[in-house]
This record gives C-alpha cells, sequence and structure tokens, in this order.
C-alpha cells in the first residue's frame, strides 16, 4: 500500500515539477537541436535549399520523433512499473 501511495504522490508532482521550466528554457532547449541539425546538414549535404540538405534536415527531424517517442514509452513503462510495485 505504501510503494503504491509513493508511486502515486510522484505521479501527481510530476507535472507540477515540469512546468517550473520557463518558456524561455523551453525555446533555448528545443532552438539548440535545430541549430545542430542545420550545422549537421550544411556540413554534410550542402546549402540550406538543395534536395540534400531537405532530406537531411527531413531525416533528422524523423530521427528525433522516434527518439522522443521511446523516450515517452520508457516513462510510460516506468510509471507502470512503479505502480505496479515492481
Amino acid at each position: 500500500m505504501k510503494k503504491q501511495f509513493l508511486a502515486l504522490a510522484l505521479l501527481a508532482a510530476a507535472p507540477m515539477l515540469a512546468s517550473c521550466m520557463t518558456s524561455q528554457e523551453t525555446a533555448v532547449a528545443s532552438a539548440k537541436p535545430a541549430a545542430d541539425d542545420d550545422a549537421y546538414c550544411r556540413a554534410n549535404a550542402g546549402e540550406p535549399g538543395s534536395s540534400a540538405y531537405v532530406a537531411c534536415r527531413k531525416d533528422r527531424d524523423v530521427g528525433a520523433i522516434r527518439t522522443d517517442a521511446r523516450m515517452e514509452q520508457a516513462h510510460r513503462n516506468l510509471a507502470e512499473s512503479m505502480l505496479n510495485g515492481h
């Protein structure tokens, strides 16, 4: 019973802790990967606007989406594991 209560308390506190990040911090955090992607694609695929550059940026976006999905799934698995007392 204590483990379940603790797990529920942690899950309830998570959104409050996540909201501590300001919108400016969020903007800076999301701008960095875009700048990294731009630098990577310029170096490896050519100038912006070229078909190789566009394909590179698209591939980087798809990779980021997949990474985010894996991270979200890992968090869901962890939360479920905590709720089940494992």
